[in-house]
């Protein structure tokens, strides 16, 4: 068993260090950052995502629903990974520290999500529309979790249980109307827009159960405590992952919670199937938090001793997920706008005050999936050799306060 030393962490970020490092968190969270890229590059280069929601059974394909499904374990990865790095800073200040720590990290977060992000996504100067999406969950679980350690760690596990599988219950309440009220559960738990004198302001994520998915990943740090061993922790890895993943298919199968949408026999078997794996992301149901972090632990209890160029590759993009997350954004519009000015649209089409599928000028705008996944490949081999850099540079400069905001 190794002895683990924790170092000053990005808010995203896994710094458990030893002479015999566990890259796996690392690891997990650069092959998502990757899939990530996959899911943005869809939205601002395919013709079909202008056209058609993907995961509508009635008009997309296996191969384009599939696309962005495995894009589904993004968003949950990152918010119960950043609980976890939480648990790991917890471990060395304490939670006074940790909970200033967080609360700070969580309000830039927020300033970011209002400004460089905003703008990455419409390249809007008006900002007149505001999205609340992966960044703001993220945050608002940072802020949360600042609260909810000082409980018990068994209150803690057990809020963050209630949270993500018993809201649900909560799927047939709606509050309609511009109200403070309607806003107000927008926030909380349905996806809503909410226009105001300067802005319109699109609640993406709604974030009862983000909060939850943050504190289990809290709890979950607990695992990469001294006291466990290697083959302990892959042992109850694979136990929880693999529960998750069987509750997943129990409960799908029951088609009674754990999901708004049921599922149903379609034209063929492929497309059962899809339905079957068809869970809703806003906000995130107990189904979707199952088939999503389950495999992801599965993978976690195998990939601890995975070496090699291509890990090493995804564990530095994994140690800086802000520096990627900002960069990818910026990266990908801009080669949307070069692609649009080359197929005959203009600058002002990829300017957007609504979100980048709904936009109506760019009804006919779009390339095939498999240029979509050229461009992805192209857009990652650009990004790697910065994000190296930059890993670089923070590794060697860890007494530059700023790096972990960034």
């Amino acid at each position: 068993m190794s002895t683990v030393t924790l170092t000053t962490p990005h808010p995203f970020s896994t710094t458990l260090k030893s002479s015999n490092r566990i890259e796996s968190i690392d690891l997990l969270r650069g092959l998502v950052m990757v899939i990530m890229a996959l899911d943005h590059v869809r939205d601002y280069f395919h013709a079909d995502a202008f056209l058609f929601n993907p995961a509508d059974l009635n008009k997309t394909t296996a191969a384009i629903f599939m696309t962005r499904w495995i894009t589904h374990f993004c968003a949950p990865v990152f918010v119960f990974l950043a609980g976890t790095s939480a648990f790991m800073v917890g471990s060395r200040k304490g939670k006074k520290e940790l909970s200033a720590f967080l609360l700070k990290r969580g309000v830039w977060l927020i300033v970011l999500e209002f400004t460089v992000l905003n703008f990455a996504w419409f390249f809007n100067i008006h900002f007149s529309l505001i999205a609340l999406t992966v960044i703001w969950a993220l945050a608002i679980g940072m802020i949360s979790l600042a609260l909810f350690i000082h409980l018990p760690f068994k209150a803690i596990l057990v809020l963050g249980v209630l949270l993500v599988a018993g809201h649900n219950i909560l799927d047939p309440i709606h509050v309609a109307g511009q109200g403070a009220d309607a806003m107000g559960w927008s926030l909380l738990h349905e996806q809503g827009g909410f226009r105001f004198p300067f802005t319109f302001v699109f609640v993406g994520y709604p974030i009862i159960p983000w909060i939850g998915v943050m504190l289990l990943g809290y709890c979950f740090g607990s695992l990469y405590q001294p006291t466990y061993d290697a083959s302990t922790r892959k042992r109850i890895l694979l136990s929880i992952g693999g529960g998750a993943v069987v509750l997943f298919v129990l409960l799908r199968l029951l088609n009674i919670y754990g999901d708004p949408h049921a599922w149903s026999v379609q034209k063929d078997p492929l497309f059962t199937f899809l339905s079957f794996i068809n869970v809703t992301k806003y906000p995130p149901s107990l189904l979707y938090v199952l088939i999503t972090l389950g495999p992801a632990l599965i993978f976690l209890a195998i990939s601890e001793r995975y070496k090699g160029k291509l890990t090493q590759a995804l564990v530095s993009l994994g140690r800086v997920p802000m520096f990627y997350y900002i960069l990818h954004l910026y990266v990908i519009h801009i080669l949307a706008v070069i692609a649009a000015i080359l197929t005959g649209y203009t600058l002002s089409d990829m300017v957007f005050n609504t979100w980048v599928t709904d936009s109506p000028a760019l009804k006919g705008y779009g390339f095939s999936l498999g240029t979509v996944y050229l461009v992805w490949i192209a857009v990652v081999l650009a990004l790697y050799p910065l994000c190296k850099w930059y890993d670089t540079y923070k590794i060697n400069h860890r007494e530059q306060w700023w790096l972990s905001y960034l």
